[in-house]
């Protein structure tokens, strides 16, 4: 018989109860807001937001960003860039120049910023309205202790729950309420992380089958500024957050470690916190090769994030050429000690242009 194949690394979440709370707790988790509103996704609840503000300017965006978010919201605002790249110097504040009426995206870019900088702005800024992006990291120190106006985190590509937006005010201002149904793409998102979980647990799943559920599910939930579906407001305060991060955390930076003497001249390794690694190649080529070798070892890496030069982009060529270059490791609450050997091991051969074969 031909030899088991390795187990799946990364990709969309499955169904996992072993991330709910598993002791007693005494009411709401202190890192959940009190008050706040929870949309379908972070995108519906920035553009529900954005229409409760009505602002008369201009929104202020990072341009090391998503530009699927950015071009969403481009026809109900006017939008404009400023530096901030991942390179851990933070946003270049020179190029942030607002005016009186707009808005600023503030983001905490892959977890790792420091919160410094941006306290420091809002307080010497305080007609400029401020929305935190926590999307990254969506309980992090910094977003629990945010003094900005408001913050907002996406919450389905860093926690096991099938949509989920998650709007609120530091500073306890008005919120907009989710308009509509819910989205039907959360149906078909939680029947695909039954189905994986079925899958990895070595039930006759095909996998073709629960993937075409979370690309339908994806298509439909895409800006959705409908509520949350029952099942992530249901579950949202029943995760063990502290343990996901924890495990998260620590995944990272143990890969980061690991990583360390092992890719060759070219390659540069971001970690030291946030929920996952970042790897920046060479040249796009590169990192478009080691993607390919990383998925034909049954590893699958997200890509953060490309921009069209000759489409919808920030203008920055430096994000963009950033974006062309960098790979994100998927080494989540899920990655056991075998999972990491495995990432580093599949990097390492990869990085270095050892692609016979296409499996290790």
């Amino acid at each position: 018989m031909p030899p088991e194949p390795p187990r799946e690394i990364g990709s969309e979440f499955h169904w996992d109860a072993a991330a709910l709370l598993d002791e007693e707790w005494g009411g709401l988790p202190g890192w959940l807001p009190v008050r706040r509103a929870l949309f379908a996704t972070g995108a519906g609840g920035l553009s529900a937001l954005l229409r409760l503000l009505a602002p008369s300017g201009r929104l202020h965006v990072p341009s090391y960003f998503c530009m699927g978010v950015a071009e969403f919201l481009a026809p109900q605002t006017s939008i404009t860039w400023y530096r901030h790249l991942p390179d851990g110097r933070g946003p270049r504040w020179d190029t942030l120049r607002p005016a009186p009426g707009d808005v600023v995206l503030a983001q905490n870019l892959f977890g790792r910023d420091d919160p410094a900088g941006w306290e420091a702005w809002i307080r010497g800024h305080p007609a400029i309205t401020v929305i935190e992006d926590h999307s990254h990291d969506p309980f992090s120190e910094w977003a629990c202790a945010s003094t900005a106006h408001y913050a907002v985190a996406s919450l389905r590509k860093t926690l096991p729950l099938p949509d989920g937006g998650l709007l609120w005010s530091p500073r306890g201002l008005d919120l907009p309420a989710p308009s509509g149904p819910a989205a039907g793409g959360a149906d078909l998102k939680l029947a695909a992380m039954l189905l994986k979980a079925a899958w990895l647990a070595g039930r006759p799943v095909p996998r073709d089958h629960f993937r075409e559920l979370q690309r339908r599910g994806e298509h439909q939930l895409l800006g959705s500024a409908g509520p949350a579906s029952a099942v992530t407001a249901a579950m949202l305060p029943l995760l063990d957050i502290s343990g996901v991060r924890g495990a998260s955390a620590r995944n990272a930076a143990e890969v980061a470690a690991a990583l360390g003497g092992r890719t060759p001249q070219g390659f540069e390794i971001l970690g030291g916190g946030g929920f996952r690694v970042q790897l920046v190649c060479p040249s796009r080529p590169a990192r478009d090769r080691l993607l390919a070798f990383l998925a034909a070892n049954r590893i699958f890496a997200p890509v953060h994030w490309r921009q069209d030069r000759v489409g919808f982009w920030s203008g920055d060529e430096a994000a963009a050429a950033l974006g062309d270059r960098m790979l994100t490791l998927p080494v989540d609450h899920r990655c056991g000690p075998g999972d990491l050997r495995r990432i580093a091991e599949v990097v390492s051969a990869g990085s270095k242009g050892s692609f016979s074969g296409h499996m290790i």
